[in-house]
């Protein structure tokens, strides 16, 4: 190094040296790792030669404690850390063992709220009160979308900076649906001064990546594996509510309605999309994902063992892929799609925008459009109803019709686990007769009498007497 003057070695791979391209003469000391090709540089903050050479053994043997006791040398601040974690999903999802939209998510997390609570933190320093206090430092330093969460006051800065990155979120969604922005959408900032809380779904998703990191942290030994954090605080688990058979058909009515009052002809291609994608997505139990990644050669007309008219669906995501079976009625949805579409391939994406590219969104402000039209957008939780929506309303409509949990966690690329774990309460509803067998007010149906069976029980017995009156006859 053309910087360092004034070198000397004072014990085999601990060097004492000045630099040359500071205008101070402080000294520095430079230590070898034992059996690795790596220095660590610490300064003295000295200018006396006695007081540096203490001082770098000092750090010597500082060194060579931690070593002996596991405990990181280099400093990594976790900034640097989620940078490194977040090449390791990038190059995952390249490979396709993930999806191409988690990197996205999770570059979202580490450079937005983990970057503002440890971003320049040392990862060997986040501790379990750094890890235990973010909810409720997110929830003072964040904005929800959902005043059910609960509200806060804010000052006025702080408002229109909300402002602003909601104006920004909205025109990126607009672009990304491929609607032309004419002019910067504007935002205003609530007259209260009052923001939503920050959801616990959401904070939830963002600890996930922050124990990730802190996990990837631990296999580089930056950090001791007394640093994993397993448990997670307690955070309200809101689940997105299925549409019942009475709303389904509501929904079904309205879209049509819907359709019919678009006011031009590329708002009828969307909406008409949109309609026929929620009848498929309520059909077969698809993942939005997997209705992303759907091509039209990946529909298969069949036959049951009946003979009847079904269709297979090969379908991908999350890393992994199966086939499924649909009615036939998922077909003729299908056909009204590519009736009207620019893409039509075999290897052309089912469900794009009118140029005939591939939906990034799966028209996410239409449904939500349409839900606001038919009064369905919240669950009866509170909770908006997303496209993930019509998948819950799918296995809740199969489960009250008595199909097998295993078949239908087959169908639905699931664990009959997880099938359990989500509609346990369908069961509940569907057995009610078993449930409150027994209760004060509640008797089980009896079974009404069999005319056919008791006509024949009275003839038969009307025969045997009638033997038994001749076998009694004198001779």
């Amino acid at each position: 190094m053309a910087f360092v003057t004034d070198k000397s070695e004072i014990k085999p791979g601990l060097i004492l040296f000045r630099r040359g391209d500071v205008e101070h003469r402080m000294w520095y000391c430079r230590m070898k790792m034992p059996k690795a090709d790596r220095y660590k540089t610490v300064s003295l903050k000295t200018t006396d030669m006695d007081v540096a050479r203490e001082r770098a053994f000092d750090q010597d043997a500082d060194i060579r404690f931690r070593l002996k006791h596991d405990v990181p040398v280099f400093n990594h601040p976790f900034r640097e850390v989620g940078r490194e974690y977040l090449l390791t999903q990038e190059a995952r999802a390249k490979r396709g063992e993930i999806s191409a939209a988690r990197p996205k998510k999770v570059r979202a997390v580490i450079e937005g709220a983990l970057d503002r609570y440890v971003g320049s933190t040392q990862v060997h320093l986040i501790g379990d009160e750094l890890w235990g206090g973010y909810p409720a430092w997110r929830r003072e330093n964040g904005a929800g979308r959902h005043k059910r969460n609960g509200v806060r006051e804010v000052s006025d800065d702080m408002a229109q900076a909300f402002a602003d990155k909601e104006a920004e979120r909205r025109t990126k969604v607009q672009q990304t649906l491929g609607i032309r922005v004419s002019r910067p959408i504007e935002v205003k900032p609530s007259e209260e001064r009052v923001v939503p809380y920050i959801s616990d779904s959401t904070i939830r998703f963002e600890m996930s990546i922050f124990g990730a990191v802190m996990n990837y942290a631990i296999k580089k030994r930056y950090v001791p594996a007394s640093q994993r954090f397993d448990e997670r605080p307690k955070l309200k688990s809101m689940r997105r509510d299925e549409f019942t058979l009475e709303e389904y058909r509501k929904l079904h009515t309205v879209g049509r309605k819907w359709i019919a009052e678009a006011d031009k002809p590329s708002s009828v291609w969307y909406r008409t999309i949109t309609y026929n994608m929620i009848l498929i997505a309520c059909n077969t139990g698809m993942r939005p994902v997997e209705m992303k990644n759907l091509r039209w050669r990946d529909i298969m007309p069949a036959k049951d063992r009946e003979g009847r008219e079904i269709v297979v669906l090969f379908v991908q995501g999350k890393g992994k892929s199966r086939k499924l079976v649909a009615p036939r009625s998922v077909g003729d949805y299908l056909e009204r799609i590519r009736v009207i579409s620019k893409a039509t391939e075999p290897n052309d994406r089912v469900f794009t925008n009118v140029t005939g590219k591939p939906a990034k969104t799966l028209y996410s402000s239409l449904i939500a459009d349409l839900l606001n039209e038919a009064n369905l957008r919240e669950g009866t939780q509170g909770v908006p109803r997303s496209t993930y929506c019509f998948r819950h309303t799918y296995a809740t409509l199969r489960l009250q019709e008595g199909v097998d949990v295993y078949f239908l966690a087959e169908q639905m690329g699931t664990s009959v686990h997880m099938i359990e774990q989500h509609y346990g309460h369908v069961n509940t509803i569907k057995h009610a007769d078993r449930v409150l067998q027994g209760m004060a007010g509640w008797e089980l149906p009896q079974p009404e009498p069999d005319d056919t069976k008791a006509k024949a029980s009275k003839a038969a017995a009307t025969r045997d007497q009638s033997k038994r009156g001749q076998r009694n006859k004198p001779r």
